[in-house]
């Protein structure tokens, strides 16, 4: 399909041995059959991949020719509470896109190509037994009226991972003879092909949003914005809950018209049936300092945007890690400026999370 052919022109398959052993192994090392194969102890460990600054000079190309396959240790659900009730185990990790203010390069290292985990049965079981432990939702909050919801795509992006493998179709497909659970997974990607996945109202994806000219400077790699918008009433009428997420929203001069521009575009973009059901996450940059020092290397224009030491602080993370965000007593007005001006356009898109 075009989206691979645009994406992903895979040469060298990285492998753990026991990835053979599973069904959506072979599915997938068939699939690119004249890509040199390399067996490796773990997905995690391989030093011409991860740690190695010399590959940031090659970060595309990396992200286009290359693809790991590993099989997923941990099937834990960990809690949320913001995008989803729980994000479940991840079956895939890092991208074949390259956004300049991406998270995953700050733990897995200078390249982080697509990393696939080909025992989806397992993980498809442990959500189902999660799920079945949770009864029925107490009662509606703001992460979704009636289900338990599931983050499906925490570390990678679904709608490229679905270009690749069956694992994709296979969440969708659980999700589906769950009755009390939803999947959820953001994207920045227009795959039509998950068009066919028949969701039945049980996936929500959320499309990451922003103005499109800040988009062509950070979103390397991903569907134009005007593309995204277009595609949420197609995927309405395909079953799937389409929202949308403002994310990241960058500061700089001028920022507000920008963002103005954007919900007119979608208000008039939008069918009614879209609009009923459309609802959205608002996330504030955040970015980190080792961040920097990598796009410095293969993107420095995107710096002039995302590094900000001056309207910018220090925070820890939940994560325990030291990452810059917007100063907190202004970061707070922003917000504030943000969600009216939102209003202004698209009373109607009720504001989830905002953070």
């Amino acid at each position: 399909m075009a989206l691979t052919r645009d994406l992903l022109d895979i040469r060298t398959i990285y492998h753990e041995p026991a990835v053979r052993d599973f069904p959506l192994g072979g599915e997938i090392l068939a699939r690119f059959p004249d890509a040199e194969r390399i067996v490796v102890p773990s997905h995690w460990n391989i030093p011409e991949l991860h740690g190695n600054a010399g590959s940031v000079e090659d970060w595309v190309r990396i992200k286009r020719s290359t693809l790991v396959l590993g099989v997923k240790k941990g099937l834990a659900m960990r809690p949320n509470g913001r995008s989803a009730h729980f994000i479940a185990p991840s079956t895939s990790n890092g991208c074949a896109m390259a956004c300049a203010y991406c998270y995953v390069p700050r733990r897995k290292g200078f390249s982080n190509p697509i990393s696939l985990f080909v025992n989806v049965e397992q993980a498809c079981a442990a959500i189902a037994r999660h799920a079945g432990r949770q009864g029925r939702l107490p009662a509606p909050d703001p992460i979704d009226p009636e289900y338990w919801v599931y983050d499906i795509g925490e570390n990678g992006d679904l709608s490229v991972d679905a270009a690749v493998s069956g694992g994709v179709r296979a969440l969708i497909a659980l999700f589906r003879t769950l009755p009390n659970a939803k999947a959820s997974f953001a994207t920045k990607a227009v795959n039509r092909d998950l068009l066919a996945y028949d969701p039945q109202g049980k996936t929500r994806i959320r499309f990451s949003l922003m103005p499109a000219r800040i988009a062509r400077i950070v979103d390397v790699r991903t569907a134009p914005i005007p593309e995204r918008i277009a595609a949420i009433d197609d995927f309405v009428a395909a079953g799937y809950e389409v929202h949308v997420n403002f994310s990241p929203v960058i500061l700089y001069e001028d920022w507000e018209a920008d963002w103005r521009a954007l919900f007119a575009e979608i208000d008039a973009t939008l069918s009614d049936a879209a609009k009923a059901q459309l609802k959205c996450e608002i996330i504030m940059l955040t970015h980190n300092a080792d961040l920097h020092a990598v796009n410095l290397g293969w993107h420095p224009k995107a710096e002039d945007l995302l590094w900000r030491p001056d309207i910018q602080e220090a925070k820890v993370s939940e994560g325990g890690g030291t990452n810059l965000r917007y100063r907190a007593g202004w970061k707070g007005r922003w917000l504030v400026r943000f969600k009216a001006l939102l209003a202004e356009t698209m009373p109607y898109c009720t504001v989830r999370y905002a953070f």
